[in-house]
């Protein structure tokens, strides 16, 4: 699979463990290349940004809406085994399902769920979205597309951002959003969630307050379920790579490492 990977380096002297980041619905590996990846290069890190098939310049979009949950794991583990070694994974939203699902068979130094599609799965999600969008929410299942869901300015701001965030911020970002695997969502859904019991690398899970998607009770119950706490940010909505407040997020994220001495 030709997949499309970013990847920026360290100016000054490299840390041991590199970062693989990975995106949620709709993204691609653009996202993390605005704030994160250049700062936690700053730090040391040699960092990489994977858009998994379908998405960004990876192949994969004419099937897009066949591919299933196992396919982007696929993914993960054809650009984690091309690596001189193994990195910490980094996933926002569907992202951090993929590395749930990744982690079931793969040992990893350490893994960060940022507003993560939790264990249990996305039906508390959906329900939310049907209940404020239900003729959306008819659409994107009578379609097979999840794209209605953020398919305006005004929805992606909703689905995505804060309310603050710059109207042209929105705009920029809506452009670069597409369309995401029906299939991957049912998987998410019910068909396919992690089984927990096979996980035993470390976990970091970090939230959203103001999150539309994935709210804080459910990041909540997702460190409950990796017997750990959750770290809830303030004034901050579902993209918290792309958000105002990124940066609390991102050195929330390098205390962790300097703690678990990555």
């Amino acid at each position: 699979m030709n997949l499309e990977i970013i990847v920026q380096e360290p100016e000054a002297a490299k840390r041991s463990t590199p970062l693989l980041f990975i995106h949620g619905m709709w993204h691609g590996a653009w996202c993390w290349a605005e704030h994160f990846m250049p700062y936690f290069a700053q730090h040391g890190y040699a960092t990489y940004a994977l858009s998994l098939r379908g998405h960004g310049a990876s192949e994969g979009k004419k099937n897009l809406r066949s591919v299933k949950l196992s396919d982007y794991v696929a993914d993960v583990e054809q650009v984690v085994t091309g690596m001189d070694r193994a990195p910490v994974l980094i996933g926002h939203s569907m992202g951090g399902m993929v590395i749930q699902k990744y982690l079931e068979s793969h040992q990893l130094p350490a893994a960060v769920l940022m507003a993560s599609a939790p264990p249990k799965g996305l039906l508390a999600s959906t329900l939310r979205i049907a209940r404020r969008h239900p003729l959306i929410f008819l659409k994107v299942n009578l379609t097979q597309s999840l794209y209605p869901a953020v398919g305006t300015p005004e929805m992606c701001k909703e689905v995505l951002f804060s309310p603050d965030m710059p109207g042209a911020q929105v705009e920029a970002y809506f452009k670069r959003l597409q369309d995401e695997s029906y299939r991957a969502y049912m998987d998410m859904m019910l068909l396919n969630l992690p089984r927990l019991k096979l996980i035993d690398s470390p976990v970091l899970v970090l939230g959203a307050a103001n999150d539309k998607a994935i709210s804080p009770y459910e990041v909540e119950a997702t460190a409950k379920a990796y017997g750990t706490q959750a770290e809830i940010f303030p004034d901050m909505a579902h993209n918290m790579m792309l958000e105002s407040g990124w940066q609390a997020v991102a050195d929330s994220i390098l205390t962790w490492f300097e703690e678990k001495g990555l």
